[in-house]
């Protein structure tokens, strides 16, 4: 434990903690004993002026920023709320993907199958990804493809959906690929790469980047 923030860490000042986040953790504590250790609560240990801003599932790796200070938790937590910060993702999908292009479609939960989200054109919230293939190559004996995802809206598990929509569900995701596709990998292949946003105090564009760990 007493490693783990210098293990990844990727940024610290006195407002804020960028963070490499591992697969397989969550980022918060969830319901019951089994599901209290996370990302959070580690740092709070080392760091108890930590203050949550954002969130990534789980099974997802990559940046994360932590506050460290109310005024730099408000502020950036804004720019998230409003749409003022930059996120790229990477992830290997199934299949060959050529091109890019946009996902326009709403995301949302699916009560009776939790915690599953759907694709649903009819809801009213807008759910929307950018995409585009970077390469596509053999994985274990099927072809997949490396995207960089770029997420416009923020809906939980959207880029995982949008992936599933269009046909192309990402290697490793137990929720919404097939069994086939969940065992090319040991882990969940979406990673949050790269984060801008502005300094909580200076106003200054910032930009961190997480190296891709497939």
């Amino acid at each position: 434990m007493s490693n783990f923030l210098t293990d990844y860490l990727i940024h610290r000042d006195n407002d804020f903690m960028v963070i490499h986040k591992p697969a397989g953790i969550l980022s918060v504590p969830g319901k019951g004993d089994a599901l209290f250790d996370s990302l959070l609560v580690r740092l709070v240990e080392i760091e108890p002026k930590t203050l949550l801003i954002h969130r990534l599932d789980r099974d997802t790796s990559g940046i994360l920023v932590f506050g460290l200070n109310k005024m730099a938790q408000s502020a950036i937590s804004r720019q998230f709320q409003e749409r003022q910060t930059d996120k790229i993702y990477q992830a290997l999908v199934v299949g060959e993907v050529y091109g890019e292009g946009l996902i326009d479609v709403p995301v949302v939960y699916d009560a009776a199958r939790p915690p599953l989200h759907i694709a649903d054109p009819a809801h009213h919230k807008p759910a929307q990804t950018e995409w585009q293939a970077l390469e596509q190559f053999e994985l274990n004996g099927k072809m997949v493809t490396r995207m960089r995802l770029t997420p416009i809206t923020g809906r939980s598990h959207q880029l995982r959906v949008h992936m599933q929509y269009i046909g192309h569900p990402i290697v490793g995701d137990t929720l919404y690929a097939s069994l086939a596709d969940q065992q090319l990998v040991s882990r969940l292949c979406l990673h949050a790469e790269q984060l801008s946003f502005y300094h909580p105090k200076t106003g200054e564009l910032v930009t961190f980047h997480c190296p891709v760990p497939f």
